[in-house]
């Protein structure tokens, strides 16, 4: 990655959130900058203000961040590398406060669905939030001992919380996948030969009859495996289709090249998001699935 320059992350959301938690797991010697918008994140970054943002992308249990793909393609920033982070909810109260005093539980919208056992158990009162650390620094700030907030660790620990009961989601396997982005356009090299990568692209097909098949093919008959392949309208129109898509490989792999090269010929327009190494995590799935 490219030389710090203002040491900063920007990332979208409060102190506290798990988007923070993120960048200060991957970039302990950089400070996370909140940002109370997607788009703040991003012009943080292109205006200098940061070095890079940490912006999730996806998630196991809710889909794709919508706003994500619509603001990649448009905006003049690069991947330049990913994180995979575990999403645990903590139930975090006022110092002192007793499980038996709860009416009331903050969170967003999400995390609120992702812990409705523990909420219906106790018949808890679900209060909408615009974020899980927003929860957290609200109930810290009204000191109403009935409140209670859902969010991750580092919140209860920021807003000085005491946190009652450790991982109340209902499931285990909520992974939300961050990207890290730069002003910079760079394309990481293997550290050694046998490092996995992922090459993230975009591309819009011709308009021509089964332009997609033929575009995709290249990648089936070069042996490069597609772990994603989305896609969503432009301006308005159903017939304005953009492709996003993450790819096993590097450029410069020879199968990758003749697919990218494949892809082209079928297409409006190819444009490389980022070239980085995969996120071990992957690895973990893959030997799961096994």
């Amino acid at each position: 990655m490219r030389p710090s320059t203002t040491n900063r992350i920007a990332f979208q959301g409060e102190p506290g959130a798990n988007s923070d938690t993120a960048c200060r797991n991957m970039f302990p010697d950089m400070e996370p900058l909140p940002c109370a918008t997607f788009e703040d994140a991003f012009n943080a970054v292109e205006t200098g203000k940061a070095d890079l943002a940490m912006i999730p992308i996806e998630n196991t249990i809710a889909g794709r961040v919508a706003d994500i793909h619509h603001l990649l393609p448009q905006s003049k920033l690069f991947i330049v590398g990913e994180y995979f982070l575990p999403i645990r909810f903590q139930l975090m109260v006022l110092p002192g406060v007793e499980q038996s005093e709860i009416k009331a539980v903050y969170s967003h919208i999400h995390a609120l669905g992702q812990c409705r056992k523990i909420i219906r158990k106790h018949r808890w009162k679900p209060m909408v939030a615009g974020d899980t650390a927003g929860a957290a620094r609200f109930v810290a700030e009204e000191k109403v001992r009935a409140n209670a907030a859902l969010a991750p660790r580092l919140a209860a620990e920021l807003y000085g919380l005491d946190i009652l009961a450790e991982d109340v989601d209902d499931t285990d396997n909520n992974v939300t996948r961050f990207v890290v982005l730069s002003k910079e356009r760079q394309w990481a090299k293997r550290a050694t030969p046998d490092q996995p990568m992922i090459t993230t692209f975009i591309f819009r097909v011709r308009n021509v009859p089964a332009a997609l098949y033929k575009a995709m093919g290249g990648f089936a008959t070069n042996g490069v495996n597609m772990t994603k392949l989305e896609s969503y309208q432009l301006g308005g129109k159903f017939f304005s289709t953009l492709f996003y898509a993450d790819i096993e490989g590097h450029p410069e792999d020879r199968g990758v090249a003749l697919a990218l090269e494949e892809l082209s010929f079928f297409s409006r327009e190819v444009r490389i998001l980022g070239v980085y190494a995969a996120h071990p995590f992957r690895a973990t799935q893959s030997e799961d699935e096994d």
